[in-house]
């Protein structure tokens, strides 16, 4: 993402959400970006950057989408699928610790604008 001023702050959010689950998964942010279909651990970390941008950060799932390039349909799909893999413990931590890492970053943005 470019350092432009004009970049909405929900841009830059769900940029933050991408980054996080990139990381997370160990995935390159261009494979996370790409338009084509990539394999099954890119789709999973894409798909917990939206999970984490529209919770998360409550953007609306129309931003999210736009943001990522999908579909409100998939946005959801998205957020159901990450949810309901939010039953396994590991993986609820795991999330919870990406949702944390987004708010302290979000809140270190915050401070800096004071």
């Amino acid at each position: 993402m470019s350092t432009d001023l004009h970049v909405s702050p929900e841009a830059r959010r769900a940029d933050l959400a991408l980054r996080l689950a990139a990381t997370a998964f160990d995935v390159p942010i261009e494979e996370m970006r790409a338009d084509t279909r990539r394999g099954a651990t890119v789709a999973f970390a894409r798909q917990v950057g939206m999970y984490i941008a529209h919770v998360g950060f409550g953007l609306s799932l129309s931003k999210v989408a736009q943001a990522f390039r999908r579909d409100r349909t998939t946005v959801t799909h998205a957020c159901h699928l990450v949810e309901d893999a939010r039953e396994d413990p590991d993986f609820d931590e795991a999330i919870a610790c990406i949702e944390a890492a987004a708010r302290v970053v979000t809140g270190i943005t915050a401070l800096a604008r004071t």
